[in-house]
């Protein structure tokens, strides 16, 4: 298996700044279009694990570049083009500092707040004798704040319109475009036979100031996916359902002692579990695809090297440039 990706050091006159984020590394430049490179890294609990996981950064743009031309129709979004299986290029837009989570299941932190006698999650009442994994009535939209350092921190919607994060307006039609997104990834994750759990959406505003979709959309970063075909008898029988999505680290590093929280250190990843992770987002791609994930890592290789190599295109629009770049990796 080939080294994970956990960092990128781009070098070219067209670079103007360079943000790192918990997974991803972002590129702004002078032309007003920004580069996002997937890394290999993993966050959980707001923090980011120790070693990266092989491949997990193609499986992310791979899938978010699909989603995101699936859903244009449904609301404008920042891609433009996608140079390397790690790298989407597009709109720099100004982000809102919200993340729209919307939850068709009692799982996850919902059910972390249902269990601690919480009826209600970001304002919105939670129906009395639900158990773990249940479907709600309708999905619910759970906001949470967008934290630049630390944890992001749940927030209502009325909280949203009085701090002044955005108007009114502008939040109903974020909740507009996430239900009907949601709508969308729920459709095709069934044709897939799989069940879209839950997720995230984040929007900005363009130079104009129309919303746009940002990041990624339905991968298993942001999203959590059960098994359609076995859900209903794991429910009936009170079983933990078959998820794909990084659930499962949360639940590894809860049992290891972390939580995120203060005091707490995080634990090392052991090789066997970094290759089972690995495997877990490979698994993913294919079953939301139905293509086969191809593991010989060539680009990647090439990403991952400590040397130069170009993405080249020969289109004249903006977002395609000859770059030159050194990137540094595990």
């Amino acid at each position: 298996m080939r080294p994970a990706i956990v960092e990128t050091n781009f070098k070219h006159p067209l670079i103007d700044s360079l943000y790192r984020g918990k997974v991803r590394d972002v590129y702004s430049l002078t032309n007003g279009d920004i580069l996002l490179v997937a890394t290999d890294r993993i966050s959980a609990f707001d923090h980011v694990l120790p070693k990266g996981i092989p491949f997990k950064g193609e499986v992310l743009t791979s899938i978010a570049s699909d989603f995101l031309d699936r859903t244009s129709d449904i609301v404008p979004n920042w891609k433009k083009a996608t140079p390397h299986p790690n790298v989407m290029s597009g709109l720099k837009a100004e982000p809102i500092k919200i993340e729209m989570v919307i939850r068709g299941y009692l799982t996850g932190h919902a059910w972390r707040v249902y269990r601690s006698g919480g009826r209600k999650l970001c304002g919105v009442p939670l129906p009395e004798g639900m158990k773990e994994h249940d479907k709600f009535p309708i999905p619910i939209i759970t906001p949470a704040t967008k934290a630049e350092e630390g944890h992001d921190e749940d927030i209502s919607r009325e909280e949203i319109i009085e701090k002044g994060i955005v108007d009114e307006g502008t939040y109903n039609q974020l909740e507009e475009y996430t239900r009907k997104l949601f709508e969308s990834g729920t459709h095709l994750a069934a044709e897939r036979g799989l069940i879209l759990v839950d997720t995230k959406y984040e929007f900005g505003l363009d130079s104009n100031g129309a919303i746009v979709l940002i990041d990624e959309i339905h991968t298993p970063d942001s999203s959590r996916y059960f098994y359609l075909n076995t859900y209903d008898q794991l429910q009936r029988e009170g079983e933990p359902q078959r998820q794909l999505s990084k659930e499962f680290v949360r639940e590894w590093l809860i049992e290891n002692g972390f939580q995120g929280l203060e005091g707490q250190r995080m634990p090392e990843l052991p090789d066997e579990f970094v290759e089972l992770v690995t495997n877990r987002y490979i698994e993913l791609y294919e079953k939301i695809t139905g293509n086969q994930f191809d593991r010989s890592g060539t680009a990647s290789q090439m990403l991952s090297s400590n040397r130069m190599f170009s993405i080249i295109s020969t289109r004249s629009k903006p977002e395609n440039v000859l770059l030159r770049y050194w990137c540094k990796s595990s």
